[in-house]
């Protein structure tokens, strides 16, 4: 039984080298046959995620999972399919339960906003109707500023109010329209704001900067704050400006709340608009908090499923800030005037270089210089000067979509248009770009496919390394680090190769041959007494 035994470890160390070295990776099925091969990767750094997706072919995304019984704060990256997330998002309620989406910098994405108060500290508040007015008059300012008609009915509502505080999320699916990202968000939000702003730092009159020229009111408004001045003595009547600051400040006033120490703050959380932001997710809560968000009793969005999807998962889909496509869509901004202050420090640009500083109109450059600089290339030909006008990131489908300048050759009619300039759009990734038209003639057109330089691809230029994926989740949803063990652990268990009995030697092999043979051929029929018997044996020793 020895020889048995010696044999029996040395397959138990070979079954444990092949579990820490595997040949390929794990399958993972299609959730249905029109979905391509699943992702599902976690990361210990929101960066090493967001390279990963980037370099991914499948239309994935980046979310930021809490897992309970760890240090404040700390937080694992998940890469998946939006409709992986959901599917699994189903059936493993506590380990994904704490769940925020990844807004990427420089990513188009809808209006949204993160309302709370202190319950004890604002005993007089009506959360419900603050809600209302609040939703009411940031639907007057989109009139106001971009002509767009909004109501309730396009707002998603999500709750998740505690006995202590009164929270809110509202994320706004615009008819077709959607700002270029949260940045520009954030300064739509404070200059619709400014009244109440500046009431709560007790500061001079300002004017609220909304009276967009009609440039703006296509594209969005100029943050323009000048100092009022006041009224001199003699009974001088007030300025039309001063006396509709004084209006929406009395308007306003019901965002003016306390927290919990009694200082004065704002209903409206004004520090959710910075780059790669978390944004709790519907149906999650904070780490440690079982108030999870769920559709709130006022809301009066109605979400539409779209075949093959249950109402719910609509509204989860709804609630996705990112969750914005690039057809049709109108991008809304909201630009400072350039001064000596504002060239120095723009909150969303980058600096980028000098051969491409003059090319670039408003910010410098995208999130992906090198795909700009090609760009250029692309447009600075035959003796022309192209310039990028603006550009949009849409990260639901991975697209950069430049807005050219100063160079209008379109492959629809294989000649420059007129008037009309065209786009170039980059998918990141497929890895190719193509042209499109804003000509009325040529508004459904999109050129042929050409392929990105090798050395600008993602893929190329990220190498992940596995050692970097220091979690794992089970088939029962736990996540927990992964057991990858270091090169002196692996060289205990691992056999040594070129030991010659690994399997048995040759002479083993003929004798056992030879006795099955002669089992075979002369030994009788056997009873189940004793084959029971001689496992028995066999255990006990």
């Amino acid at each position: 039984m020895s020889k048995w035994g010696d044999r029996l470890k040395k397959v138990e160390q070979l079954a444990q080298s092949f579990q820490l070295n595997p040949l390929t990776t794990r399958y993972k099925p299609r959730l249905w046959p029109c979905q391509p091969s699943s992702i599902w990767k976690l990361f210990p750094r929101q960066s090493l995620a967001i390279s990963f997706a980037q370099s991914c072919k499948e239309a994935v995304h980046v979310f930021a999972l809490e897992k309970e019984k760890t240090s404040m704060g700390q937080r694992i990256y998940l890469v998946t399919s939006y409709s992986e997330l959901w599917h699994y998002y189903r059936t493993y309620t506590q380990s994904l339960m704490h769940c925020y989406e990844v807004i990427p910098e420089g990513a188009v994405c809808k209006l949204y906003f993160d309302l709370e108060f202190h319950k004890p500290s604002n005993k007089g508040s009506d959360g419900k109707n603050m809600v209302s007015l609040f939703i009411q008059y940031v639907c007057e300012k989109l009139m106001e500023v971009y002509g767009i008609e909004c109501s309730a009915k396009n707002i998603l509502n999500l709750d998740s109010s505690t006995e202590d505080k009164f929270s809110r999320h509202l994320i706004f699916s615009l008819q077709n329209a959607a700002f270029k990202d949260n940045i520009h968000v954030g300064r739509f939000i404070h200059a619709i704001l400014q009244p109440v702003l500046n009431k709560a730092k007790g500061g001079s009159c300002v004017d609220d900067g909304i009276n967009p020229t009609a440039d703006n009111k296509q594209t969005g408004g100029t943050l323009a704050v000048s100092e009022g001045k006041p009224a001199k003595a003699g009974g001088m009547t007030e300025s039309p400006q001063t006396k509709r600051r004084k209006q929406e400040e009395r308007d306003l006033s019901f965002l003016q709340v306390k927290n919990k120490d009694g200082k004065d703050c704002l209903f409206v959380d004004l520090g959710v608009y910075t780059k790669n932001r978390n944004f709790r997710l519907y149906k999650s809560s904070k780490a440690g908090k079982n108030a999870a968000f769920t559709v709130a009793e006022d809301n009066k969005f109605i979400a539409k499923p779209k075949k093959g999807s249950s109402a719910e998962e609509s509204v989860f889909l709804a609630s996705l800030v990112c969750n914005v496509s690039f057809t049709g869509q109108r991008v809304l901004t909201w630009d400072i005037p350039e001064t000596n202050e504002t060239k120095t420090s723009m909150p969303h640009c980058q600096q980028g270089s000098a051969s491409t500083s003059d090319a670039l109109s408003g910010c410098l450059s995208s999130p992906h210089q090198e795909v700009d600089t090609f760009v250029l290339t692309v447009v600075r030909k035959d003796g022309l000067q192209g310039s990028i006008r603006r550009w949009n990131y849409f990260a639901a489908e991975q697209l950069l979509v430049y807005d050219i300048a100063k160079y209008r050759w379109c492959e629809n009619v294989g000649r420059f248009h007129k008037s009309n300039n065209i786009m170039i759009v980059v998918d990141l990734k497929e890895e190719v770009w193509y042209q499109k038209c804003h000509d009325p003639d040529c508004r459904n057109f999109r050129s042929s496919s050409y392929p990105l330089p090798q050395e600008i691809c993602v893929s190329y230029i990220i190498t992940l390394d596995e050692e970097d994926q220091v979690y794992l989740m089970d088939d029962a949803g736990n996540i927990e680090p992964s057991q990858i063990p270091n090169q002196a652990h692996q060289s205990t268990v691992r056999p040594v190769e070129e030991t010659p009995d690994l399997w048995g030697n040759e002479r083993d092999d003929q004798d056992y041959s030879k006795s099955l043979d002669d089992f075979e051929q002369n030994g009788g029929e056997i009873s189940d007494q004793l084959l029971l018997t001689c496992m028995a044996d066999f255990d006990s020793q």
